[in-house]
């Protein structure tokens, strides 16, 4: 079968309202793709930056994947979240990028947006906080109804990813 290995770090976040910011992450594939080793999912740890609006998380990744097909070629969900000093944690953006489907070293910035919700919603973020959060996470990387959302831009996660492939050609797997 052919194989996909991806190394590399989710570094940060940028653009975000506030700080205290922590990354939940995880890869979608289609049906003929196989985890052979590595973590599908996971979650970075809080970073609170003294300078700046930038949160460093240099969060490591390593997934290694076996197919028979490019159809599901894989995608990098992430899910942005602010944690207060009382331990609450608020959504502040949801985003999704493709991994790239080229060999070598890549830096990615995956865009996030949230949803919008009502103004008697946005209401009572304003006062209580808290804020509309999608029922169903795989609206965040299938297009089915994700483009009937009304959303508003939010801040921009930094991703490093080096791609390797092998046995591509041999399987007949064209890029």
């Amino acid at each position: 079968m052919a194989e996909l290995h991806l190394i590399g770090q989710i570094v940060g976040a940028s653009g975000f309202p506030s700080s205290s910011l922590f990354c939940k992450w995880g890869v979608h594939t289609g049906g003929a793709w196989k985890l052979l080793s590595g973590l599908r999912e996971g979650q970075t740890q809080v970073d609170h930056p003294q300078l700046g609006d930038v949160a460093y998380w240099s969060h490591p990744i390593d997934v290694h994947f076996a197919t028979k097909g490019l159809q599901g070629w894989p995608k990098l969900h992430v899910q942005v979240w602010h944690q207060d000093p009382f331990g609450r944690r608020e959504l502040y953006g949801y985003g999704f990028c493709h991994v790239p489907c080229s060999p070598g070293w890549h830096a990615l910035a995956c865009v996030t947006w949230q949803p919008l919700g009502s103004w008697q919603e946005r209401l009572s973020q304003l006062f209580v906080g808290g804020g509309p959060q999608l029922l169903n996470s795989d609206l965040i990387y299938t297009g089915a109804d994700r483009y009937r959302l009304q959303t508003v831009a939010a801040g921009t996660v930094h991703l490093e990813l080096g791609v390797l492939l092998r046995h591509f050609a041999r399987y007949g797997v064209e890029c």
